[in-house]
């Protein structure tokens, strides 16, 4: 099989964030980074399907060039090619608009396709952690006229001679929504569809003399605008004193009565 995951570089998860003075991007000065959790679920099961049933994983990003960070880990944890798109107004602190982004991913999938032969499986996280858009891999798919589902927790590949399918399973309010799609095919996976591994030393030693093919493309700016980000509010919570030693019991009485616990 030839599978490829495409992920994201994003701020690492539980971060607190902050806005520049304009509100129009993230302050990163002091932000860590990372590879969206559900696109490392992506990365782990495109090393397990390969592992099963053979052929290669390649891992791209598009965006500047801090994001090689990100996929020289997913080489060390086992994928075999990598790819960055990008372009000089792509920076840490700016991104181009879903669209832009997914007609520049389908362009350099169509060249690399062109060139080495369909991929059989296109991997995206359901989405990124840091938009939260849910838009790119459905867009990359319709633009390459490939069948797609979001919200995978499971995915099995036919290893029939001539079967060309893939099963993959959606979580729903009754169980599970299972589809069967003809490959080439995208899917966008969800976090808990397995458990990424660690890198080891050794494959850390190879992602840093991998070689990464860059692809720069021209953006394309689609539709859609950012007029600015807003921080959630502060949680307030309040906290009331019932009272001390034996004279605060009636007021937990009272209190666990309300809540109807007794």
């Amino acid at each position: 099989m030839r599978i490829l995951v495409c992920v994201k570089r994003v701020p690492a998860p539980g971060a607190h964030i902050t806005l520049t003075a304009d509100r129009a991007a993230i302050d990163t000065k002091n932000l860590g980074f990372t590879t969206s959790p559900h696109e490392e679920c992506a990365v782990e099961e495109a090393i397990r399907l390969v592992d099963i049933h053979g052929g290669e994983a390649t891992v791209m990003t598009l965006g500047p060039a801090e994001a090689d960070e990100q996929l020289r880990y997913a080489v060390s944890v086992g994928i075999v090619k990598a790819v960055h798109v990008t372009h000089p107004s792509l920076t840490g602190e700016a991104d181009w608009d879903p669209q832009a982004t997914a007609r520049a991913l389908a362009e350099v999938i169509s060249r690399i396709e062109a060139a080495d032969g369909v991929f059989d499986l296109i991997l995206f996280g359901n989405e990124s952690a840091d938009a939260g858009g849910f838009q790119v891999g459905v867009r990359v798919a319709h633009t390459l006229g490939r069948p797609v589902v979001n919200g995978i927790k499971a995915i099995d590949v036919g290893d029939s001679p001539g079967e060309r399918t893939v099963t993959a399973k959606r979580e729903s309010a009754s169980g599970f929504e299972v589809y069967s799609l003809a490959l080439p095919a995208v899917l966008g996976v969800k976090e808990g569809l397995n458990l990424p591994r660690y890198p080891t030393l050794p494959g850390r030693l190879k992602s840093k003399r991998a070689e990464v093919a860059i692809h720069t493309i021209e953006p394309v700016p689609g539709g859609l605008l950012t007029e600015h980000f807003a921080n959630a509010a502060d949680p307030v919570v309040n906290t009331t004193v019932l009272g001390s030693g034996s004279a605060a019991a009636p007021a937990i009485v009272d209190l666990i009565e309300r809540l109807g616990l007794l």
